[in-house]
């Protein structure tokens, strides 16, 4: 009887330790009402939830932990939850905060507006989606919900969501739901940022006689991506997968130059401050770099990364959300 307990028991902690959902509710932050139908989910991926009427989630972060878990709603400013706030156990409260947008829009002639606008979509969707295949053939289905402001900044054009871009990415059969924070670019420098959360979604039944096709361009555009690049770094598998590194002096650096693992067995991508690395893939030249705005990047065996401490220049720096695949993206 007493080994029937102690297996039951065993069991039962083994369950709890390979399938950990958080639970929480998501509230106003000025009238700490309940919030309905806000998204909960890990940024990238195609796992998500949302809150019920009374503002409550539950989401399964088994698989994707310890990556941050993000809740975004329309019209609030999207907050981000790291591996030590969602891990203790405890239910959680989350608050967010309503968005305000400072437009600034000056008056000009109506046929005038229209050219503008028209001119400022191009830019926002070649700067925002890329200018490759994918990217061409992605449609933003709300494009009527972009603002941009026409202020007297003439060389800064900045772009605002009213409501969550919807996204279809006809070239590799996903729908995309983004929740833009910020985009500028600057017309004189040519320079961008935008910054914000997405969540994939599979735009295509089963059956679909386009999936062989889909599954192809997914896997030719995952080959040489920013994601092959870290889950290779991550298995230290760079070499058979294509992938030289160099350091600014063009000498061949190892996995042991430029990775380090914590107490905690996460990895870092950590080379000197403010230097940058050349990446080749099957190429004798470098065609991407990566520059580093930290002294360590944290990177998971998803392909995951901090974006926040890159920045990146040549062939990687041209992927944008039209080249993005999913984290949890599988290569068949």
């Amino acid at each position: 009887m007493r080994k029937t307990i102690l297996l039951v028991l065993f069991i039962s902690l083994f369950l709890m330790a390979y399938n950990q959902v958080i639970r929480g509710t998501v509230l106003d932050q000025k009238t700490n009402e309940a919030i309905f139908s806000a998204t909960v989910y890990f940024n990238g991926t195609t796992v998500g939830t949302l809150t019920d009427e009374k503002g409550n989630f539950a989401l399964d972060v088994t698989i994707n932990s310890p990556m941050p878990v993000t809740v975004s709603m329309l019209g609030y400013n999207s907050t981000i939850l790291n591996y030590a706030t969602y891990s203790t156990g405890n239910p959680l409260i989350i608050h967010l905060t309503p968005k305000v947008y400072e437009l600034n829009e000056f008056v000009i002639k109506a046929e005038q507006l229209v050219r503008v606008r028209k001119h400022n979509l191009f830019l926002f969707k070649s700067e925002f989606l890329g200018t490759s295949s994918n990217a061409q053939n992605c449609i933003i289905l709300n494009e009527s919900d972009i603002t941009f402001n026409y202020g007297s900044d003439r060389d800064t054009l900045k772009a605002f969501a009213l409501k969550p871009l919807q996204i279809i990415n006809r070239k590799l059969g996903y729908k995309i739901t983004y929740y833009l924070d910020k985009f500028e670019y600057n017309r004189r420098t040519k320079s961008f940022v935008y910054k914000g959360n997405l969540i994939f979604t599979e735009d295509f039944a089963t059956n679909n006689p386009e999936k062989p096709d889909f599954e192809r361009r997914r896997k030719n555009t995952f080959h040489g991506s920013r994601m092959h690049f870290f889950r290779a770094l991550w298995l230290n598998d760079l070499k058979s997968t294509g992938f030289v590194v160099y350091n600014p002096i063009s000498n061949f650096l190892d996995f042991s130059d430029i990775v380090f693992e914590d107490e905690r067995h996460r990895k870092f991508l950590k080379y000197n401050y403010n230097e940058s690395l050349g990446i080749c893939y099957y190429s004798k030249i470098p065609t991407s770099h990566i520059l580093f705005k930290k002294e360590k990047i944290f990177f998971e065996k998803n392909g995951y990364f901090d974006e926040s401490g890159i920045i990146w220049d040549g062939k990687m720096a041209s992927q944008r959300i039209g080249d993005q695949l999913p984290y949890d993206y599988i290569e068949q």
